[in-house]
């Protein structure tokens, strides 16, 4: 009996320790508030957020009370529909793709039903209805601006010791700007010239005050472009209509800005992507899908141009020399967009028709057409400009060394040469370009791709070439979950590790809105780190 009564004691004791431990668990777990220019708004029902995409989940009554939007469920299709302003969003629970003001966009998260309330993505909403959203890890607060504060604090919070002047220096300090993914322009500065204007100048004085030094300004983002082009139609992020001419030539307008203040401005392409969906509702007369159907190729929803094709190739080379020719560029500058990774890619006819290499091995017929267009594009460059710096930025891992011995230890699931056909060694060797700039995103933390290794394999690469190496950063990723990127000290220890190779000229941080909305305090310490 005595035996019995100590086991009673024992198990009361222990499940004591474990409700103590979930007691204590559950009052660490700080609930998330989210702030209107400055003012708490109020929810039912808590926001939480999707561990695997990091996505807050707000209910729908936060954006129609707190945002002032009009929304509209529809029980029977399961689709939301919110509108402000000249802006729409349409979402459709269990559908990964969103309509904005007529076009298709991928989404991380849907619409969710949670409690009875409808859930929906607040930082995607928000920034289509053109408010700036800034997350604090450590608070826990979602802050929104509409720019309509009576007493606004300043894009970037002055820091002690800040001269705001970028100090003379060889070093490559770029920042890419996204036409396409929040940077420029703003969802509410479609059609207004003004605001447009003034959004971008804000965006180089805070860039420039942090130490940056050189924009990479997306300027064809899916077969269209941002300033008048005889190829291509107006990008439709300027007026909500592809093809629409916003009223002025943003192209001339940035590059004379960037210029003022002493920045860099490099032109950014994405080559062989045509679409974000697979529909061509809404897409101008003259965009490639349209004019060529037979250089489209659809893979897995998307639109791409086939980089089989010469004439598509040149179709593509024909409308950067656009801008080569017509505009006082420092830098021609391709992304990762070659053939798409892990899809099914239909160029059978393609292949038959112009694989001249005789070989039956469609990989290699890729990377050689990549290749080609590589080259060739250099070529045109330099021949018109010799001074314009052409560059690449490829994906972080060129292969596994457990696929090729040459390449780095690592273990990733997408590679620039076995999934995109992109021969980066061959570009490098051949110095068919003048700098590379691998996609670094990863932490120098992360086991399967751990930066410094990566950065060790590319500065090794590039030895004994004239081919100049930056790396790109992921800032973006600084508060997310994914494994080293707590704290924004990440971003500065690797600047620091890059000090250790002469190769590395410089690094580019992806993207804008990530460098401007100070994430974790980053703003501080690239500030001291550059001494400014």
């Amino acid at each position: 009996m005595k035996l019995r009564k100590g086991w009673i004691l024992l198990l009361i004791f222990v499940l004591g320790l474990q409700t103590s431990g979930l007691t204590a668990q559950a009052a660490s777990q700080k609930e998330i508030v989210i702030y209107l220019d400055g003012q708490r708004l109020e929810s039912d029902v808590s926001p939480y957020i999707l561990p695997k995409v990091n996505v807050t989940m707000v209910p729908l009554r936060v954006i129609s009370e707190g945002l002032g939007a009009s929304v509209l469920w529809s029980q029977a299709t399961r689709t939301v529909t919110i509108k402000k302003s000249d802006s729409v969003i349409t979402m459709t629970s269990g559908r990964q793709q969103a309509t904005v003001d007529s076009a298709v966009v991928d989404l991380d998260a849907s619409v969710e039903l949670k409690q009875g309330r409808v859930m929906v993505p607040i930082r995607f909403v928000s920034e289509n209805l053109g408010i700036q959203v800034t997350w604090n890890q450590s608070e826990q607060t979602i802050n929104l601006a509409t720019g309509n504060d009576p007493n606004p604090s300043p894009v970037t919070p002055a820091e002690p010791g800040g001269t705001g002047t970028t100090p003379n220096t060889d070093e490559m300090r770029g920042a890419w700007i996204s036409t396409v993914n929040g940077d420029w322009p703003s969802s509410s500065a479609k059609g207004n010239v003004e605001k447009q204007k003034l959004e971008f100048i804000q965006q180089l004085d805070t860039l420039k005050d942090m130490g940056i030094n050189a924009v990479f300004v997306q300027v064809r983002a899916n077969g269209d472009a941002i300033y008048p082009s005889g190829l291509v139609p107006w990008n439709s992020v300027l007026t909500g209509t592809q093809g629409k001419d916003p009223g002025y030539d943003p192209l001339a307008f940035m590059i004379e800005e960037a210029h003022k203040r002493g920045l860099e401005f490099h032109a950014w392409f994405n080559p062989f992507r045509a679409t974000n969906s697979a529909t061509t509702t809404g897409l101008a007369a003259n965009h490639v899908s349209k004019l060529h159907p037979y250089w489209i190729v659809n893979a897995s929803g998307k639109l791409y141009i086939n980089p089989g094709i010469p004439e598509a190739r040149q179709h593509i080379i024909d409308s950067i020399m656009e801008v080569v020719n017509q505009y006082d560029v420092d830098g021609v500058h391709l992304d990762d967009y070659f053939y798409p990774s892990n899809v099914t890619f239909n160029d059978d006819a393609a292949f038959k028709a112009y694989n001249t290499l005789n070989t039956s091995d469609r990989a290699e017929w890729r990377r050689d057409n990549i290749n080609q267009f590589v080259k060739q594009l250099g070529e045109s460059i330099h021949k018109v400009k010799a001074g314009v710096e052409y560059g690449i930025s490829p994906f972080g891992v060129w292969r596994n060394k457990s696929v090729d011995m040459t390449g780095s230890d690592t273990k990733a699931g997408v590679t620039a040469y076995d999934s995109m056909n992109a021969d980066v060694r061959t570009w490098i060797k051949q110095e068919w370009i003048d700098y590379v700039a691998p996609q670094v995103y990863w932490s120098m933390t992360l086991s399967a791709a751990r930066y410094d290794k990566v950065v060790d394999w590319w500065a090794n690469e590039v030895a004994n070439t004239d081919v100049k190496l930056y790396i790109g950063h992921s800032p973006y990723k600084l508060g997310t979950p994914e494994i080293g990127w707590q704290t924004s000290q990440e971003i500065i220890d690797q600047l620091i590790y890059n000090e250790k190779y002469d190769t590395v000229k410089g690094d580019i941080f992806f993207s804008s809105q990530y460098l401007t909305k100070n994430p974790l305090g980053l703003i501080a310490k690239l500030k001291a780190y550059y001494g400014l």
